[in-house]
Order: C-alpha cells, then sequence, then structure tokens
C-alpha cells in the first residue's frame, strides 16, 4: 500500500527517500539514508529492519546490486517484501518479493528509481521518474515531491493516502526528515512542512557546529 522514489542529486551527491501510503507511519517504517552511503525504502508487509542491513553493506563497499542481494538471501519472509536502494554512485537496485501485494513495478531513470505496491495504475512508477526527471532545477526534495505529486496523478495507490515522508542526507546535520501521518492530503501537508522547513534548515545546520551564532536579522 505504498509508493515510493528512490534517489540521487547528480549535482550535489545527496540521497533521498519520499514515500506516501494508505498506511500510518509511512515514515517510521519505509525510509532510510546514511550520509555517503545511499538511501533505501522497505515497503509491502514491511520490515524495517531491512533499510538499515541494507546500509550497512553498503557501507562496506557493496554496490547496490550485490547488498540488496546478500540482505535479501538471508531475510525472512522475503517473499513478502519490496525494496529499492540507490547507492553512493548513483547505482540503484530492487527486489519485489513474489507475494507483493496487488499491482506493483518499478521504473528507473538517471540516478532514481520508483516502485510500489497495490498500485492504481502499472503507469504510477513511470509516472514518477518522469515528475522527477521533469524538476531537475529543484532541489532533492522539491524533486522527490514531484514525483510522487505525478505519481499519485497517475493514480497512485488503489486507497487514499494517509501518510507520506521525505528523508533527504548529504550534508551537515540535520538534513531534511519530514512526516505526515493520518492526513487527508499528506502530500500537500508534507510540501507545507517543506516550505516551513527549508528557510530553517541552514541555520539549523550552523547551530549544530556553532551554538552561539544569531538566527539572520
Amino acid at each position: 500500500m505504498t509508493f515510493s522514489v528512490v534517489a540521487q542529486c547528480g549535482e550535489t551527491g545527496r540521497l533521498g527517500v519520499a514515500t506516501a501510503s494508505a498506511s500510518l507511519a509511512v515514515g517510521a517504517r519505509c525510509p532510510h539514508a546514511r550520509d555517503g552511503v545511499g538511501a533505501v525504502t522497505t515497503q509491502n508487509r514491511t520490515d524495517p529492519g531491512l533499510g538499515p542491513r541494507v546500509l550497512d553493506c553498503l557501507a562496506r563497499g557493496m554496490a547496490a546490486e550485490a547488498a540488496l542481494a546478500t540482505v535479501m538471501a538471508q531475510a525472512e519472509a522475503a517473499e513478502w517484501r519490496q525494496v529499492a536502494v540507490i547507492d553512493r554512485a548513483g547505482a540503484v537496485a530492487t527486489y519485489h518479493g513474489e507475494r507483493c501485494s496487488g499491482v506493483f513495478g518499478e521504473a528507473r531513470g538517471a540516478g532514481v528509481v520508483a516502485l510500489g505496491n497495490l498500485l492504481a495504475s502499472a503507469a504510477v512508477p513511470q509516472a514518477m521518474v518522469a515528475g522527477f526527471m521533469g524538476a531537475a532545477d529543484l532541489v532533492l526534495e522539491e524533486r522527490l515531491m514531484a514525483a510522487l505529486e505525478a505519481g499519485l496523478a497517475a493514480g497512485g495507490e488503489v486507497r487514499p493516502l494517509r501518510s507520506a515522508a521525505l528523508v533527504v542526507v548529504g550534508e551537515p546535520y540535520p538534513g531534511s526528515n519530514l512526516r505526515v501521518d493520518w492526513a487527508d492530503a499528506p502530500l500537500a501537508g508534507l510540501a507545507a512542512l517543506w516550505r516551513a522547513w527549508a528557510p530553517q534548515m541552514a541555520q539549523c545546520r550552523l547551530w549544530a557546529v556553532d551554538p552561539a551564532a544569531l538566527p539572520p536579522a
């Protein structure tokens, strides 16, 4: 009951995940990212432990395909899982268990992969990639949200969305980690959170290294 996009900014190397679902607390269960290592979404009868394990393999120097294959070969109930990963080089890999729910699938572009399950249409992942690629002049957070919006416009999933999340890493603390839960329009809520967070992000980074720094006048 989830559709997600995992991507890297080709210019900055920043990595991120955006995800939306009819289920509650998608941001607590599905997206995982580590600065300089990679980003992962794990969904469909979600096992949140898969994300950190894939990131650990990437941190040891494995590429996306090898890292995902290693983790899924050892995963319990792997036939229920759907996972996507991007590594620090921008390579992607996916896993779709044979018991993935409803209409499921993926689409790929340069430095991006979109996937989902219980989709209203098999065209959703490709629409997400097109949305991401069509927003190339925006920052990664906005490109990821554009992908979600494009997926929703293409039909999204079969049930109404209730939660959404955005995670981006690639610079000193704090990056972006935004979540909306149990909302009637979670993508609109996520966009509103981003608009509030974006002008504060640089100041929060400054405070991490210089707590005495004052906010801009």
